[in-house]
């Protein structure tokens, strides 16, 4: 029966405990920001893009980064767990170009959900800085945890080999002899199963070759010489 790689064993852990915490934060800001809020008055929607982010600019980078830093944030863990939860870490470009647009869609479906929510109205902005926040992420973050994964990959055939060689007390791949697996003994007896000829017959059944030498210039083995028949004188 084929046995699990170690190394497949953790990732298949990883991308579980990864999955679980995707889904549980995906959850948490789906609550977070479709939750209806009682207020006195609701600014509109916004649907020019960088709007927001020029209105806060103008009041100084510090007030701009405490009120768009929330829309930064929001989505940022996403750069790592999808990747992480979708499958092994491959190329930088190949996930960056699945991860960021994937979370500009997850984005966007939230910021038009908030428009049927009391309290809610969509930004576009909001959209762009969520993706922002998850791009920056993965840009940082990716690299490692591929680095990481590469260095566990390359250390577990080793260490599997050593299990291996540990539970079945050799140095070397394991395997069958020839001769076991044709049910003959290790010493080139002879095979297993089948009882020694009497005579001749059991000689050349030891040792190779007696058999022949044997059976030149005499009876075939197995059968009884006869005499030649002699006439009797009247």
């Amino acid at each position: 029966m084929q046995r699990h790689r170690p190394e497949g064993t953790a990732a298949f852990r990883v991308r579980s405990a990864s999955r679980a915490l995707l889904a549980a934060y995906l959850l948490f800001t789906g609550w977070l920001t479709l939750r209806p809020r009682t207020v006195p008055w609701v600014e509109p929607a916004n649907v020019t893009l960088l709007a927001t982010v020029r209105a806060q600019w103008a009041g100084g980078p510090r007030d701009a980064l405490a009120a768009l830093g929330g829309d930064l944030l929001l989505l940022a863990p996403l750069g790592v767990l999808l990747p992480l939860a979708t499958g092994p870490l491959g190329p930088w470009l190949a996930s960056f170009l699945r991860t960021v647009p994937t979370v500009a869609a997850l984005s966007c479906a939230l910021e038009v959900a908030r428009t049927s929510v009391p309290g809610q109205t969509g930004n576009v902005d909001a959209v762009l800085l969520n993706t922002v926040g998850a791009g920056v992420v993965h840009l940082v973050l990716y690299p490692v945890l591929r680095a990481g994964a590469r260095r566990r990959t390359a250390r577990c055939p080793a260490v599997a080999g050593a299990a291996a060689c540990a539970r079945t007390g050799t140095g070397t791949v394991t395997g069958t002899p020839t001769a076991a697996r044709a049910g003959a003994p290790a010493g080139g007896g002879a095979p297993a199963g089948g009882g020694s000829t009497s005579g001749a017959g059991g000689t050349a059944g030891a040792v190779p070759g007696a058999g022949r030498a044997a059976r030149v210039g005499g009876a075939p083995p197995g059968r009884t010489p006869r005499s030649a028949r002699v006439g009797i004188a009247p």
